[in-house]
């Protein structure tokens, strides 16, 4: 008992020695070790802006303010940036809400904020504006009664009385209330001024009429005084033109907001309204209403800015009105800050990134005051620099905030958490990495040993940054046990694990193409030999897609007689059957794959779409379309027919009578004249014999030169002459025949001879490496006109020019981006300048060097963590070899499971947060980037319900007892 008593003496102790290595600064923020389970304060709840009735019977009002924190926070309240006395009758608090007793006008309007704090720092709320609203009454004096011909149009002014805000609804009553004018193509309530329009009076419109308003915001009404309109009597009306008299003016609005533009016209007979968009088409969302005389467009974006019109017209004339939307954006988060931990002594860089329009700027506060605008980078941190902070993006129509910790790490090394794993297996051949992952910050130096041997970098061994280590070609001489010693200047630990070595697994007798006939069997053959202390297992893909036996028994079958072999019988074979089968042979250590094709073939699927066209006395035309070609080419089309006189169904034999089309041609070598068209599908031969007939002449010529051309399938032809000049100008023309006579001539095209070849290179040609298999060439134009296009040349330095590649592009372009080249490699570049006669002089020769390949090694996905709505996913930093491009960052992609596309982030931090899916799995894919390109991608699925990972459980267990022995 006294032992135990000892024991647990020297755990406080011991864990008082460690907090005492904290040190506290400016009220606010400290390090952190393993025991430490607080955090800052973080908003559940924050002010929203009030506007509080003048006449309300409540007497008081209340702001909000929640957070949550550990320990508990403490909460103060700011107005217009000096702090609210409490103590105060006037105000209380109700958790870390305001409560405003009997407030006043005078005293109380103003911008609020509130701030949380405990000790580990402080934050801001979001500014909310305290606003008191009303609504006066009109005036009692009696308004004028108003006289209008009848056929005339007219205006009763609403005049509101004074109010805030500015959100008025307005209707008109006639002569008692309730009852209200219905608005018709004749009658508009405008609801910006409140204005009755009348666009032309009748009898019917005599009566008293009183303007009525509503305030929304704080629940009140008031009408006016009634005001007589007396119609005056006209033995005929006089028609007149449109008047446009509610004109809108330029709107400023903001990105998904609605806006309203109203639009009315005064004349005899009552005018129409149109609403266009100058020049472009109107928003999909946009929706006319009361008679024409309101456009809405709901939640309005960037694309809808620009000039709208408005047309009023009778059969008098007509009047426009145009006015300009102009389209704005509230910040909005592209990146933003998160809850971080450091080690101390590390460099941090903090992004956050905002869009909007106007564009946002960025300004931080640290523990509830300011700090630093613009992009934040912290260097060599010390406790000093922990807290609680906000960045806080803002333009013109507001602010968003993003709040997270920053918590200072200092934690001698252990092991305890993360251990290594006690028996590692790794394939003779293949390649291996034995993580080595403590807690510890600083971050410690590694030291691997294998036994008694200290273990440094080599051709076959890597000690990673992170402090992996990485055996390549493995032998059997590699097994043993391996440990890991890691220190910083808190202390030191090691861990030990043993590695194992097994037979590869190798595929020895790998699946072979098979070309079969619908409805035939196929086998697919897979043997491989493995380790015999292991389990094999064979997965069969098809088209990337693994096979389930379960559900696709019965065309697709395996065969379990033969010991190590996965052989594959596919029966019944469809022409959904085709494609690429793949078998992998894997085990718990590795994995061997081969694929082959399958082709299936089939009879051709029936024409469709027949049409009988032009019928004559002893022949019709038929048009129809392709039907599917199952894997063999369609070689020809037979058409039957038969009479009434006979039930047998015979050939049937046609000369042509469609003409060639796409006749034209031109360019070519020297001294060519080339003449091309589209080939007659073999459904317009209509007998046999086919051919064509190819005549051309000199364009001012007379004589027409013809050419037989018995190749059926071929669509061009060459004519040579010595004689003949560059670029001269030719009529050509095309014709088809067969045995039973010749059809139509084409259309007559005029083309050209070939041109000479250009006599220029290309200058200023340049380079720019874009990647490690991309680069961009770029070139200054030769001034001669010949030109048709330019070509590119290149070749590695390892390779002869002779097998140089190629790559052409238009005359109009001065760069080409060349694709698929090896990593870290030399390679040549030359442009020339060329059209149909060929090709002219190379430029000069340039050398340049690709990058370096991307990273080989995936990111290792150690632990995805449900955090209130949100995901936290955590990868292991990838360390790239000596030959890869060093790790600039990471991409995330957040996409749901079973679809390609999806949302695209990129950090350079170990971490992100993504959204809970609110239905189905998600997938989230990530992968290292670097001037390389972007690397291998790891992937793990997520889902809406409720998951606690097991590294994150077998984290908290430990944890855990450890908080209850110390709590004891």
């Amino acid at each position: 008992m006294k032992m135990w008593l000892l024991f647990s003496l020297l755990v406080i102790i011991s864990f008082k020695t460690c907090l005492s290595e904290f040190t506290w600064h400016r009220r606010y923020g400290h390090g952190v070790s393993e025991e430490d389970k607080g955090f800052g304060p973080i908003f559940e709840e924050q002010p929203i802006n009030t506007i509080y009735p003048e006449e309300s019977p409540e007497g008081k009002v209340s702001l909000n303010c929640r957070a949550r924190a550990s320990p508990f926070p403490v909460y103060k309240w700011r107005m217009n940036n000096g702090d609210i006395d409490l103590t105060s009758d006037r105000y209380s608090m109700v958790g870390g809400n305001l409560v405003i007793n009997n407030p006043d006008k005078q005293q109380d309007a103003g911008i609020y904020y509130c701030l949380a704090s405990n000790n580990y720092g402080m934050v801001r709320s979001t500014e909310a504006t305290l606003s008191f609203g009303y609504l006066d009454p009109f005036p009692p004096e009696e308004r004028p009664e108003v006289r209008v011909k009848e056929g005339k149009g007219m205006v009763l002014l609403c005049d509101p009385p004074y109010h805030f805000p500015d959100d008025l609804s307005y209707r008109w009553l006639l002569n008692e209330f309730p009852v209200f004018i219905t608005m018709d193509k004749r009658r508009f309530v405008s609801q910006t001024n409140g204005n009755l329009y009348i666009a032309n009076v009748e009898a019917s419109d005599k009566g008293n009429y009183s303007c009525f308003v509503s305030s929304p915001s704080i629940t009140k009404s008031v009408f006016s005084k009634f005001i007589p309109l007396i119609p005056l009597p006209e033995r005929t009306t006089k028609p007149y033109p449109a008047d446009i008299v509610v004109q809108f003016k330029d709107v400023y609005a903001l990105m998904g907001q609605n806006v309203t533009l109203e639009c009315f016209a005064l004349g005899n007979p009552v005018p129409d309204i149109r609403w266009r968009k100058v020049l472009e088409p109107m928003p999909s969302t946009a929706e006319i209403s009361t008679s024409g005389a309101v456009l809405k467009i709901f939640n309005i974006q960037l694309e809808d800015e620009g000039i709208y019109e408005c047309e009023a017209e009778n059969n008098r004339g007509k009047d426009k009105h145009q006015a300009r939307i102009y389209v704005q954006a509230f910040p909005e988060w592209v990146e933003h800050i998160n809850d971080t931990e450091v080690d101390i002594g590390s460099d941090l860089y903090w992004p956050c990134v905002a869009t909007g329009k106007p564009i946002p700027t960025i300004r931080w506060l640290k523990n509830g005051y300011s700090y630093h605008r613009g992009e934040l980078r912290l260097y060599d941190v010390t406790f000093e620099n922990a807290g609680m902070y906000q960045c806080i993006a803002e333009n013109t129509h507001g602010a968003i905030y993003a709040n997270a910790e920053l918590k200072i790490l200092a934690l001698a090394p252990t092991f305890e958490m993360n251990p290594m794993k006690k028996k590692i297996l790794a394939a003779k051949g293949g390649r291996v990495i034995i993580e080595c992952k403590p807690k510890a910050a600083p971050k410690p130096t590694f030291l691997w040993s294998k036994g008694t041997e200290r273990l440094v970098n080599s051709s076959r061994i890597l000690i990673w940054e992170d402090g992996s280590l990485e055996i390549n070609n493995i032998t059997r001489s590699d097994g043993g046990v391996y440990t890991c010693f890691v220190e910083n200047n808190k202390g030191k630990a090691n861990s030990t694990g043993t590695l194992v070595i097994t037979d590869p697994t190798r595929i020895i007798l790998a699946p072979i193409n098979a070309d079969i006939t619908v409805g035939e069997n196929a086998t697919m053959q897979c043997a491989a030999s493995f380790d015999p202390a292991l389990d094999l297992t064979f997965v069969w893909s098809f088209n990337g897609y693994v096979i389930d036996f379960n559900k696709e028994n019965i065309h697709y079958q395996r065969n379990f007689m033969l010991d190590s072999n996965g052989e594959l019988l596919i029966r019944n074979a469809q022409l959904k059957h085709a494609g690429r089968y793949t078998c992998t042979a894997q085990t718990i250590v590795d994995n061997s794959s081969a694929s082959a094709d399958l082709v299936v073939r089939g009879p051709p699927g029936p024409p469709g779409g027949l049409r009988i066209e032009d019928i004559r006395a002893t022949s019709v035309a038929l048009t129809w379309s392709r039907g599917s070609d199952n894997h063999s080419p369609i070689s020809k089309y037979t058409i039957q027919t038969k009479t009434i006189l006979s039930d047998d169904w015979k050939d049937a034999k046609t000369a042509p009578n469609v003409a060639p089309s796409d006749v034209g041609g031109g360019g070519g070598s020297n001294r060519e004249l080339t003449i091309t068209w589209a080939p007659l599908s073999r459904e317009y031969h209509y007998g046999n014999n086919f051919g064509y007939i190819v005549a051309f002449k000199p364009f001012d010529g007379e004589e027409w030169k013809k050419v037989t051309v018995t190749n059926p399938d071929t669509g061009r032809y060459v004519h040579k002459d010595e004689t003949m000049r560059p670029s001269t100008a030719f009529q050509v023309k095309v014709k088809a025949f067969n045995n039973k006579g010749d059809g139509p001539y084409s259309l007559t095209a005029v083309i050209h001879s070939a041109q000479d070849a250009p006599s220029e290179a290309p200058t200023a040609v340049g380079v720019k490496v874009l990647s490690s298999s991309e680069i961009s060439v770029h070139w200054e134009h030769v001034v001669e006109k010949i030109v048709e296009s330019y070509q590119i040349r290149y070749w590695a330095s390892h390779d002869k020019e002779a097998a140089a590649h190629r790559v052409q592009v238009a005359s109009q372009e001065y760069s080409a981006r060349l694709e698929n080249l090896l990593p870290d490699t030399q390679y040549f570049v030359e442009v020339r300048a060329c059209n149909s006669a060929g090709c002219g002089p190379p430029s000069d020769m340039i050398e340049t060097f690709t990058k370096k390949a991307p990273p080989s090694q995936p990111p290792r996905i150690i632990s995805s963590v449900r955090s209130g709505s949100r995901y936290i996913i955590t990868w292991d930093h990838v360390v790239a070899l000596s030959n890869e491009s060093t790790v600039t960052g990471y991409k995330v992609l957040y996409r749901p499971d079973g679809q390609h596309d999806g949302k695209l982030y990129s950090t350079h931090k170990h971490s992100i947060e993504v959204p809970i899916p609110r239905d189905g799995e998600y997938v989230v894919e990530v992968r290292a980037h670097s001037d390389g390109g972007d690397g291998v991608v790891s992937q793990v699925k997520i889902s809406g319900a409720s998951i606690l990972s097991p590294c994150l459980l077998g984290f908290l267990l430990p944890a855990l007892g450890i908080l209850v022995y110390l709590e004891f």
